[in-house]
């Protein structure tokens, strides 16, 4: 069985979303909660809200993960509160969409730091101390898109492939090491993901919750998954990969992604 109870939850992207609803199972769990994000605000209203409602200890830093510098910074804005971090919930990142020349290539280059770099940062952070421990766990947030070529969100598929890749080996590496370590690919999910992206236009709408995909991820850990689909339809649009060629693949999302405008 996994323990949740008195394990301390690092959980990025915490003001809103999949973080949020993250932060709020955590905390029902018992788990304390360090909210990152850049809203100081609405985590500190979080933190507010946990902290009353489960009696867990509650830490929040606001911080622009996609800045060059905010792993190391992080890590020293957590150390200094004494803290380990047991519970590491990957989730802030960002999507765009449309053909790619005319996606500003700083925003693209912002995308890969976040959903790349900053992931890679933060698991070689915290990773060791689970090790060491013989007990932890690393959720991912990578994406239904992980398992194909998008057209039109060619960086951010890409970006989700990294993802899958890189927890499915680190999963392979940890699994006798007592740390569990999970992609969770969710499809279309009501957040801000879009309003950020720019578009609503989504083929077959945006239909997931924050709620069913933290439960998935839940789902994930308690059977030691390296990766797991939230919902049905979901999932078979990921196996999809598998009986088509890639090129065939990429032909299709260009057909079924494009901008209508």
């Amino acid at each position: 069985m996994v323990k949740y109870k008195g394990k301390t939850a690092l959980v990025t992207g915490a003001s809103g979303g999949i973080g949020k609803a993250y932060a709020e199972e955590l905390a029902s769990k018992g788990s304390d909660i360090i909210l990152v994000a850049r809203s100081d605000e609405k985590l500190n209203a979080l933190a507010d809200e946990l902290s009353f409602k489960y009696k867990v200890d509650t830490y929040v830093i606001p911080l622009d993960l996609s800045e060059a510098n905010s792993v190391h910074e992080l890590g020293e804005r957590i150390e200094k509160f004494g803290l380990n971090v047991d519970i590491l919930i990957n989730n802030a990142g960002f999507g765009t969409h449309g053909r790619f020349e005319t996606i500003s290539i700083d925003r693209e280059q912002e995308m890969i730091r976040l959903n790349i770099s900053t992931l890679v940062g933060l698991t070689h952070q915290f990773l060791p101390h689970m090790q060491q421990q013989r007990d932890g766990i690393i959720v991912n947030l990578a994406s239904v898109a992980s398992f194909q070529p998008l057209a039109y969100m060619a960086t951010y598929a890409a970006t989700k492939a990294f993802v899958l890749s890189f927890s499915e080996a680190l999963y392979a590496e940890n699994r006798r090491l007592g740390v569990r370590i999970l992609a969770l690919c969710p499809g279309t999910t009501k957040t801000s993901f879009f309003d950020v992206m720019g578009t609503t236009d989504m083929p077959g709408g945006i239909r997931g919750t924050p709620e069913s995909v933290v439960k998935t991820g839940f789902k994930g850990i308690a059977k030691n998954k390296s990766y797991i689909v939230d919902g049905a339809n979901n999932y078979w649009v990921a196996q999809v990969s598998r009986f088509i060629t890639r090129k065939g693949m990429a032909l299709i999302t260009e057909r079924v992604t494009r901008p209508s405008k």
